[in-house]
């Protein structure tokens, strides 16, 4: 069986891939984050990404394929956040050159593209990535989206897939879109009501195994089930949508935010403002990738 790297793998999104493909690969991961009870099957390391201790990972397991969830996607310090995320993703793509690594799959985020009023509705692939003009705080995902680019044109022999899904929802991916759709009153922007899109944390997981077993190489966008408006997301997740004028809404969620009592910071008020829809159909050209769980099913997940 070939050898399989999951980074971040203590997380819910790299459980599910484990579990995903473990009759496929022998699984190893590494996750700065203690995973208590892990499955039997794979082999567990806690270490930080920027440490030489995933070079040893690397030296000892010699994985043919690398799947790289391991990044901070929350309300971290931004400077450790950043030097985490594009430090540790430099350091994982040099040892996967280095050690042989045949198929590697990362996934980004359709918020690289940024939520701008004059973005396209549905951009594909080729849109520029403009989340650090309006969204500094997560800057690191768009630089780690760029470094990730790089290297698959750097090393054509590895196939390389970067995989930028729209927001996630589920029962085990702790996602700052899922923590603001639990709340119980939502606030939103008056006058405004985006369409928004949703992918299951399983589909995520599904589509990760594809782009392995079809040794996809290029950047992909990855959508759910279909689109929705904000307001119409919020009640079918049991939310009660309460608009704000922009600026008290950037107020209060700032002062929330600033005491950890909000899931993201008041930039990101963009998004409850401008759509940002991604086109899917180059991946699904690529894998024949189409989303298993409704978008009803998707929503619901929320609550479960």
């Amino acid at each position: 069986m070939e050898r399989l790297l999951i980074t971040g793998i203590s997380g819910g999104q790299g459980r599910l891939v484990a579990k995903r493909v473990a009759r496929e690969y022998t699984i190893s991961g590494v996750d700065s984050t203690r995973w208590e009870g892990h499955a039997r099957d794979v082999t567990f390391h806690q270490a930080d990404l920027r440490s030489k201790k995933v070079e040893d990972i690397f030296r000892r397991e010699r994985p043919t394929a690398v799947v790289h969830l391991g990044l901070l996607r929350h309300n971290f310090d931004p400077e450790l956040r950043h030097d985490v995320n594009v430090v540790g993703t430099k350091r994982l793509l040099e040892y996967c050159a280095a050690y042989g690594v045949s198929k590697l799959v990362i996934l980004s985020s359709s918020y690289v593209y940024g939520a701008l009023a004059e973005s396209p509705y549905y951009m594909d692939e080729d849109t520029a990535l403009n989340v650090s003009r309006h969204y500094p705080e997560i800057r690191d995902l768009g630089e780690v989206d760029t470094l990730a680019t790089t290297f698959l044109w750097r090393y054509p022999a590895i196939a390389t897939a970067i995989l930028r899904p729209v927001s996630t929802l589920g029962y085990y991916v702790h996602s700052s879109i899922g923590a603001y759709l639990k709340l119980r009153y939502v606030p939103t922007v008056f006058g405004f009501n985006p369409m928004m899109q949703f992918i299951h944390e399983e589909d995520v997981a599904e589509a990760i195994a594809l782009a392995l077993e079809t040794n996809a190489r290029g950047v992909f966008n990855l959508v759910g089930p279909g689109a929705v408006p904000l307001k119409v997301a919020i009640r079918e997740t049991g939310g009660t949508a309460v608009p704000l004028l922009e600026g008290v809404a950037r107020d209060v969620v700032s002062r929330l935010f600033r005491y950890g009592l909000y899931p993201f910071p008041a930039d990101a008020i963009d998004f409850a403002k401008y759509p940002c829809t991604i086109d899917g159909r180059r991946f699904h050209e690529a894998t024949g990738f189409k989303p298993l769980f409704t978008l009803e099913e998707t929503l619901r997940s929320v609550r479960r």
